[in-house]
């Protein structure tokens, strides 16, 4: 685009001659009213240009500003050395047979190994495969996301992307990296766009002997494979009061089911049995300790009594065994305390033995 030329603009109507240019980016355009209009370059095409217009210059005159040129032309500085400090990116250009598979990891290095309890980290992404990778990381921020570096990753290559402190090890918990990978100038195996989620468990941070050894560092890190071979990690996230519903739900699902047969039901004025051997309430008591089963037994007792504290002279006999005692002293405390209107004795000796203890309500 030249002084002269006929350019139309691309986001809006109209257009007209470049009439001079103000830095790199702006182009000055005289519209078809003599208005002079400050544009974008990358807004603006030009449709026909007017080389005619300017004055030709002689072979001798073009050598000559030829010369000129390479006369004025710097000569280009010798690449600075690199400071050993400096994150790179270092890659392998060749393809690889293995590297059709894609292989995407996310690395954390601490910056002073010898002083892990006050380091800088910094926070690498490694593309292990023969794929280019648009990539996008970013951390949660209660329901939304934060964007923390974005970018392109050649193939076979590492690429830094940030360097955080200790206090902001809780920004990082939870990270999304999506990724589009490709190829350029060549065909390639179409692989989808990816969205893989990380919990990062910020405590490994604090443990030295959790940064291993691996392939793509001199030092050690901190590894969280991303995808391994075309399939991107799967993690399952869960809020707190999600959480908390589904332990309830498991310990409901898990609690020791009442035998149908521990009580037998009576009709008007006959006795009414109720059996507290455990093995006759529980199928199981498995992770059940003593004091649990014994409350267990007692709250079978007070369920059956208070079913039937409107009935009036209800003869309740509770089954309880010899043993050494505890059950059957639980139950007399429990009357005492709770039920003093209710009279009890033993039941009847030759058909319980001293296992039974009979409530009467009053």
């Amino acid at each position: 685009m030249k002084i002269g030329d006929k350019v139309r603009f691309i986001y809006e109507r109209g257009g007209g001659v470049v009439t001079g240019f103000r830095g790199k980016d702006i182009v000055l355009v005289e519209s078809e009213d003599g208005f002079e209009i400050p544009m974008q370059v990358r807004e603006c095409v030009a449709v026909d240009t007017n080389e005619y217009n300017f004055e030709k210059k002689t072979q001798a005159q073009k050598n000559k500003e030829n010369e000129a040129k390479k006369q004025a032309q710097p000569v280009a500085a010798k690449p600075l050395p690199q400071d050993d400090d400096e994150p790179v990116v270092s890659y392998r250009p060749m393809e690889r047979p293995e590297g059709e598979r894609l292989n995407v990891l996310l690395a954390f290095l601490p910056m002073e190994e010898k002083s892990l309890s006050n380091t800088r980290f910094e926070a690498y992404i490694i593309n292990d495969s023969n794929y280019r990778l648009y990539y996008t990381y970013m951390s949660a921020a209660g329901r939304s996301w934060q964007l923390r570096a974005t970018g392109v990753l050649e193939p076979n290559s590492k690429m830094f992307i940030e360097e955080f402190g200790r206090e902001e090890l809780n920004d990082i918990e939870h990270v999304c990296v999506q990724l589009l990978p490709h190829k350029e100038k060549k065909p390639f195996a179409l692989k989808p766009a990816m969205n893989i989620e990380r919990r990062i468990d910020t405590v490994k941070f604090y443990k030295l002997h959790l940064f291993r050894e691996n392939p793509y560092f001199d030092e050690g890190a901190l590894i969280y494979d991303l995808v391994t071979d075309d399939k991107p990690v799967k993690e399952i996230f869960t809020d707190a009061a999600e959480l908390q519903k589904a332990i309830m739900e498991k310990k409901r699902a898990d609690a020791p089911k009442p035998a149908q047969q521990a009580v037998k039901t009576a009709k008007g004025n006959e006795i009414l049995e109720v059996d507290l051997h455990i093995n006759e309430l529980l199928d199981t008591t498995a992770g059940m300790n003593n004091f649990e089963i014994l409350n267990y037994q007692l709250d079978i007792v007070r369920k059956t009594i208070d079913e039937n504290l409107k009935h009036k002279g209800k003869r309740i006999v509770f089954i309880h065994g010899k043993g050494e005692g505890v059950l059957r002293n639980a139950i007399a405390q429990e009357l005492r305390r709770k039920y003093p209107r209710c009279y009890s004795q033993d039941a009847s000796f030759q058909k319980y033995g001293f296992g039974a203890t009979m409530v009467i309500i009053k």
